[in-house]
């Protein structure tokens, strides 16, 4: 476990799912980063046993310090070992945790598990253009913008752009 001022980044527990379950169906919250597909709860608990499994990524529960309950997930996805890269994904699951710098914390305490843990030299990101709370975020976390992919994503009938985002290892004194 990996603890910041307000929340700690962990390993997922078996009285997660629900939350995940009910995060991952919300049409409102993937909206921000993802055009919404329904998941039913054998894909999911599918989807959730082959975490183990699969070296190419990793996946954080987000909680508050001293505090059982999930309130989000970061994902750290196609980690390629030859080129030390990786990219990110948070979420907060609640819309009433968001804005708290919960987000900001969480991948804070992942991009010090990428440096430290997989000995990464970059982790990239992309999140929709008009979602300006979660560039501001990642910005404020150390992730620059390298471009745009235009017209990248097709959500709720619209086509929209996507921020593509980076950050490198920091050099070490």
């Amino acid at each position: 476990m990996f603890r910041g001022a307000k929340i700690s980044i962990g390993p997922m527990l078996p009285n997660d799912g629900p939350a995940m379950f009910r995060w991952f169906n919300d049409v409102e919250a993937a909206a921000l980063d993802l055009a919404f597909r329904p998941m039913d709860w054998i894909t999911f608990k599918s989807w959730a046993e082959s975490l183990a499994k699969d070296s190419s990524r990793v996946l954080f529960a987000i909680r508050r310090i001293d505090q059982p309950a999930i309130i989000g997930f970061v994902g750290i996805t196609n980690i390629h070992p030859v080129h030390r890269s990786a990219e990110l994904g948070v979420r907060i699951g609640e819309a009433t945790d968001r804005g708290h710098g919960f987000g900001r914390e969480a991948t804070g305490l992942a991009l010090d598990y990428c440096w430290n843990h997989l000995n990464l030299n970059r982790v990239a990101l992309s999140t929709l253009a008009g979602n300006e709370r979660a560039i501001r975020s990642f910005a404020r976390a150390g992730f620059e913008r390298e471009g745009v992919a235009r017209r990248a994503a097709y959500i709720d009938g619209k086509w929209h752009d996507l921020v593509i985002m980076g950050v490198l290892r920091p050099d070490r004194a």
